[in-house]
This record gives structure tokens, sequence and C-alpha cells, in this order.
């Protein structure tokens, strides 16, 4: 049989029932505020979230792709979309409902794993609703605990979903509210970056792991892609609920990354002039091919001349 692709699905079931849905192998439920497409490829099914960046990225005529969707197609698994109409974190209330009624009605049991996933808006919604499956895991790529101010005070990165949307009533207002719910899960942040490390800080517990990596910034899981490791962790994760080594391993080649590498090599050159710091100029410069470490490099020198 051929593999089953995200769009373009002949027996796909369209319907505004997600009941309805439950019972069927590919959907697409048209939501007032949050769609779901899914497609049944095995029994490790992958929940997506949507981020700020998929959301520009979109067509714009429905049914849109899910996150992830190509990167599931190419792995075999299946996937369901959760897709908000609005760059809104999820706050419409309707997504939670989608999902109780999905769990009420078994679509979840006929998958063996479920990994809830997203990045930043999208990994806020992962931590919140990852609660409401009792066997997901959880994969969250820079989240944010909440953006409401009395909660979080340091987070004013985002002033138009605060402005606009309900964070102060509505149910799912804080992540780490739920946090004890979920069966296991990883949070990836940067803890260069001041507001990822204390919405980290407020993410500890004690079934969820937490993986530093510095230097990657906000956008992390584009650091993450272009290592080569998002698609090791994607086929790994959900069946062992563990970060193996051959992950760590890969991201050995976020040093080919411009994104990675200046921020790295600005922190480095900041230090101060000497044997190590030269040599680590001289390695991004000749082995990974930074031109912008030769430049690094001599502002270093004349810095430590002055």
């Amino acid at each position: 049989m051929a593999p089953k692709t995200a769009l373009g699905m002949t027996t796909l079931l369209t319907t505004d029932s997600v009941s309805q849905a439950a019972t069927a192998d590919d959907f697409w439920v048209r939501g007032r505020d949050c769609d779901l497409f899914a497609i049944r490829r095995s029994d490790s099914l992958l929940v997506t979230f949507d981020n700020l960046a998929s959301i520009n990225e979109r067509s714009e005529t429905r049914p849109w792709n899910p996150w992830l969707a190509s990167r599931a197609e190419m792995l075999g698994q299946s996937i369901l979309g959760v897709q908000s109409h609005h760059k809104d974190w999820y706050r419409s209330g309707e997504a939670p409902e989608q999902i109780r009624s999905l769990q009420q009605n078994g679509y979840f049991d006929r998958f063996r794993n479920i990994v809830f996933t997203g990045a930043s808006m999208g990994a806020f919604a992962a931590l919140c609703f990852g609660s409401l499956v009792p066997r997901a895991k959880v994969l969250a790529f820079s989240p944010q605990s909440t953006l409401n101010r009395d909660i979080a005070p340091f987070e004013k990165r985002y002033p138009y979903p605060y402005r606009k949307f309900d964070w102060q009533e509505l149910e799912f207002l804080d992540a780490s509210l739920y946090l004890d719910r979920i069966s296991t899960g990883v949070i990836f942040f940067d803890p260069k970056v001041t507001e990822d490390k204390l919405h980290a800080k407020r993410l500890e517990a004690p079934r969820l792991s937490q993986v530093q990596m510095p230097f990657t910034g906000h956008k992390l899981i584009r650091v993450i892609i272009k290592a080569g490791a998002l698609e090791h962790l994607l086929a790994t994760y959900p069946e062992t609920g563990k970060i193996d080594a051959q992950f760590f391993k890969l991201m050995r080649q976020r040093r080919d990354n411009e994104r990675w590498a200046k921020p790295f090599l600005a922190a480095v050159t900041d230090r101060r002039d000497s044997r190590m710091t030269r040599r680590a100029c001289e390695i991004m410069h000749n082995i990974h091919g930074h031109r912008f470490a030769r430049r690094m490099r001599r502002q270093m020198i004349a810095r430590a001349k002055d």
C-alpha cells in the first residue's frame, strides 16, 4: 500500500464532530477556533501543536498540513495536528475540549506510543494538554509556562496575545499546574535566554527531565533540525521515553550552524584573549567554515591591546 501523505487523502473524513472523527483513521475536524487533522499510519502517534512560525507558513486555504507532518510521514508515524486558527497560545478553550472528546471516545486507545510535542506556543500547549491523555509523553521545545504577567512577570515578549486573549480565568492558564499528570517528558531550552530559563525553572517536575542547550536561542528547534537530530529524536523517543547518546552526538553538528556558532563565539571572545579562545576561533573558521570567526578573533586581539 502506498504511504499516506498528510493532504490529498481520498478517504479523509471531513466533519465538525470530534466524536465522529474519533472512530476514523484519517480525519479533518473543522473547529471554530481550532482544527484537528489526523492521519493513521502506525501505532505510534505524534500529536503536534502549531507555533507562530508554522502558522505563518500555512497555505491560505484549509485543511492545513500539521506541524512535523513531513517528518511523521518519513518515519511512518501517525500524526494528529492540533491547529489553532490564531496566534493565541490555544487560549480559546476549544483544543482541550477536542482532546478530551477524542480521549473519551477511545481515539488514543489504538496507539501504543503517544507523544505530544510543540515549540514555544506549541510547547506550552503540549505541556498543558498532554496531561489529558494518561499515557502520553511530551517533547517541549522552548516552552512558556504562561503569559500571565502576575504569575510570570518576566515574560513580556508577546504583548499582542497577552492583551488579546484570556490569561486570567480560562482553564490551562499555567502549564506548571498540570505537570504531575504527564507520564514523562523532556523540556529543551537555552539557559542563555533569560525568559526561557525562568520558564524552565517554573516547569521543573519529577517526571520531566530538562535538557539545556546553550547558544541555541529561543528558536532552538531550528538548531536541532539543522543538526539532523530531530528525526532521530522522533524515531526513538516515542518507544523508549529517553534521550539517547546518539541524539547528543548528532547535536555536535550544530557547530556548522551559524545560528549557534555566532552567539557561542561571541561569548568566547568576550571573555579575554587567550590561547584557548584563539584556538576556538581557528576551529570555527578552518573546520566549520565560519568566515566571521576570523573577524571576531581580530576584534578580540585588538580589544586586548587597548
